[in-house]
C-alpha cells in the first residue's frame, strides 16, 4: 500500500510540473506583444543590419500573426531577399514563387522574379566554368537554367522594371555560360568518336543560344562531326554558315576597332 501511494504521489508531482507555465524571456515571448508596425520595423532593422537569421524569424512571426495585415506582402518579399543573402537559395526561391503566385498583380512582383534569379545565380556558375578532368555531360546546369528563366521572365514581363537592365546583363552572362557548357559537352563527345551526339549538341547551341560566344566553335564541331560521319551535304551547309559567321565576326571586330580608333582621336 505504501509503495502504491509513493507511485501515486510521484505521478501527481510529475503531472503538476508538466502543467507549469513555460519560463518567459524567450525570443518568441519578447515579440509576442508587439504590434504589426513594431514587428515589421524590428525585422527591417535586422535586415538592414545584416542580421538575416533574426530578420527571417521576425518576418515569419509577422506573417503568422498578421497574415492579412498591411505588411504581409512586403514582409514576404523582404524575407525572400533575406534568405538569398543568407545563402539559402531554396527557401528564397520558394518564398519568391509563393509571392508571385499569391500576388501576381502586386506593383513589386518584378522584384520577386529578380530575387528568384539572384538566388540561383551566385555560386552555381562554377559548375559551368570548372569542368576540367571530368565528364562534362555529368554536370547539371539546372540551377543556371532556373536563374536564366527567372531573369528572362522579368525582362519579358516587365521591360521597364528598374531591375531589367541588370537582369539583361546577367542573362547574357548566363547565355554564354550555358552555351560554353554545351560546347564542352559537344567537344567531349567529339573526342570520343560520338559524332552524332557531338553534332546534335553543337546544333542545340545554335538553336538555343544563337547570340552566344560559342556559336563559332559549335559550327566547327558540326563540320568535323558531319565530315566524320560522311554526311557531306550537312558538312557543306555547316561550312557555309561557318564561313559567313567568320566574315561577320571579322567585320564586327574591324568596325569596333575603327570606332575605338575614331573615339580616341575625336
Amino acid at each position: 500500500m505504501r509503495h502504491i501511494l509513493s507511485v501515486f504521489l510521484l505521478l501527481t508531482l510529475t503531472a503538476c510540473s508538466l502543467l507549469d507555465p513555460l519560463p518567459t524571456g524567450t525570443p518568441t515571448d519578447a515579440t509576442s506583444k508587439l504590434s504589426a508596425d513594431e514587428l515589421y520595423h524590428l525585422a527591417k532593422t535586422d535586415l538592414n543590419d545584416g542580421n538575416y537569421t533574426n530578420a527571417i524569424k521576425q518576418y515569419e512571426s509577422l506573417q503568422s500573426r498578421y497574415p492579412y495585415g498591411r505588411y504581409a506582402q512586403q514582409s514576404m518579399l523582404e524575407m525572400a531577399y533575406a534568405y538569398y543573402r543568407q545563402a539559402e537559395p531554396d527557401p528564397a526561391i520558394s518564398t519568391a514563387d509563393r509571392f508571385i503566385k499569391q500576388f501576381p498583380n502586386n506593383a513589386h512582383v518584378d522584384y520577386a522574379y529578380y530575387v528568384k534569379g539572384l538566388a540561383t545565380f551566385n555560386g552555381e556558375l562554377s559548375v559551368l566554368s570548372n569542368i576540367s578532368g571530368q565528364d562534362p555531360s555529368e554536370r547539371d546546369p539546372q540551377a543556371a537554367l532556373e536563374s536564366f528563366n527567372a531573369f528572362k521572365d522579368l525582362v519579358t514581363r516587365f521591360p521597364n522594371s528598374k531591375y531589367a537592365p541588370d537582369s539583361k546583363i546577367r542573362l547574357q552572362y548566363l547565355i554564354n555560360a550555358l552555351a560554353k557548357h554545351e560546347l564542352h559537352v559537344a567537344s567531349y563527345y567529339q573526342r570520343r568518336g560520338a559524332h552524332i551526339a557531338a553534332a546534335n549538341r553543337a546544333q542545340g547551341i545554335l538553336k538555343q543560344y544563337p547570340n552566344s560566344s560559342s556559336t563559332h566553335e559549335a559550327l566547327k564541331i558540326m563540320v568535323q562531326a558531319y565530315d566524320s560521319l560522311g554526311m557531306n551535304d550537312l558538312r557543306d551547309d555547316a561550312q557555309r554558315v561557318l564561313n559567313a559567321n567568320t566574315v561577320a565576326s571579322t567585320i564586327a571586330t574591324t568596325n569596333q576597332s575603327a570606332k575605338s580608333w575614331w573615339q580616341f582621336w575625336k
